[in-house]
């Protein structure tokens, strides 16, 4: 009885991979999406397997699944029957690759460049390796020579690696028995504009040093007292066509000074 059931499972097993053959042999000639959807039905259990082990890693599911679909879809596209080997065995390598290849390049919350990614992955690695070895904790020297990279390199990628979880700032943190817990946010440090302001009349009070009692008087009774150049020319008594020539030449002035 046990011979029999074997035997149907293997005859089952047997239509099943002449089937799957005879799909991508099918597909491979013909390119016809049809097929290949039909191809990704009989194996779309991998990617399915596969993306159950990645669960409570920070991202859903059905993202993970359909990164995974379409690893088994460029499985499909690249698979040659020819030589010999399983699709699943295959598929399966190309499925992982295409997973990791999205925790790698998608979850880092602040995008930093490929090589500070690959290079703080290899960090992690050899700080584990490195600790066993030297029976200490890593120094920046250690690793550096480890990796063979310089140590401002090292430094570099640590710095960036703070990129895939960065800290929320609704954390609530609390350094006292105060009950009322801060937010990280409502104790960070604020820019204070009045530092600016104060350099910006600074620097206005030494230009305005420099200049002399005609332009200062232009420029004071125009854009403090808010008179016209009309006013300002009868009050002078040249006319209004020259002081509109004196304050743009003033202007000028001031601003390549402010550049400056």
């Amino acid at each position: 009885m046990v011979r029999e059931v074997s035997a149907k499972v293997d005859a089952k097993k047997q239509d099943k991979k002449k089937y799957t053959e005879a799909l991508f042999e099918q597909y491979i000639a013909t390119k016809d999406i049809d097929v290949r959807n039909r191809i990704f039905g009989e194996f779309m259990y991998i990617p399915e397997i596969l993306s159950k082990k990645y669960i409570n890693k920070g991202v859903e599911y059905e993202d993970i699944f359909q990164v995974a679909s379409l690893g088994l879809i460029y499985a499909i596209e690249r698979f040659d029957p020819s030589k010999g080997y399983e699709f699943s065995s295959f598929a399966t390598p190309t499925i992982l690759g295409e997973i990791k290849k999205y925790f790698r390049d998608k979850e880092w919350i602040i995008k930093v460049p490929r090589r500070i990614q690959e290079l703080s992955r290899k960090i992690n690695m050899s700080k584990d390796y490195l600790q066993h070895k030297l029976m200490r904790t890593p120094t920046i020297k250690d690793i550096s020579e480890y990796l063979e990279v310089s140590e401002e390199e090292v430094i570099e990628a640590m710095e960036g690696s703070y990129a895939y979880s960065p800290t929320s700032l609704d954390v609530r943190i609390s350094n006292s028995k105060d009950e009322n817990d801060l937010s990280l946010f409502e104790v960070l440090g604020i820019e204070d504009t009045n530092i600016s302001e104060v350099e910006d009349k600074d620097l206005i009070k030494n230009i305005f040093d420099e200049m002399d009692e005609y332009d200062k008087k232009i420029i004071v009774d125009r854009y403090y007292n808010n008179k016209s150049q009309s006013d300002i020319a009868e009050e002078l008594g040249v006319s209004q066509m020259t002081i509109s020539r004196l304050e743009k030449k003033i202007i000028k002035k001031l601003r390549e000074k402010i550049t400056y």
